[in-house]
């Protein structure tokens, strides 16, 4: 876990999901992926939104010129754990490229729950890929 993400997890688990500062009011969850090349467990809080029963995150790392590495992480991986709230759960992902047909709609969705996105897009030509996650319900 970077430096920077500690007390923003922190708060987190103190206050079971409940955040204030930006996030306030907002959706927040918290990614857990093993790392394809280091095996090393990396936790990201992250917004989110829903989208027909499915949790949309999204790969804008503030506007920055590449993906971030989570993006590949989850690519990698079959399933992922993600916290929200007190509930820990696995859910299977799909990696939506902009590439991909269903991209307008989930960015749109994603956008329209954080539009910093689009004060972010404006900072490079990339396009920001859509993790979506559905819960397994065993």
């Amino acid at each position: 876990m970077s430096d920077a993400n500690a007390p923003v997890i922190e708060e987190f688990r103190t206050h079971h999901g409940v955040m204030g500062g930006r996030f306030e009011g907002k959706h927040l969850l918290l990614l857990h992926t093993i790392g394809r090349k280091s095996g090393t467990e990396r936790v990201m809080p992250l917004v989110y939104a829903t989208h027909h029963g499915s949790i949309l995150i999204c790969g804008t790392q503030g506007g920055a010129p590449e993906d971030p590495q989570w993006v590949a992480n989850v690519a990698a991986a079959d399933e992922v754990t993600i916290e929200i709230g007190e509930r820990t759960l696995r859910a299977r992902r799909t990696v939506v490229r902009p590439s991909d047909p269903e991209w307008p709609e989930l960015f749109g969705v994603w956008a329209d729950y954080w539009p910093e996105a689009h004060d972010y897009q404006k900072k490079t030509s990339r396009r920001f890929p859509i993790v979506s996650l559905d819960p397994i319900h065993d």
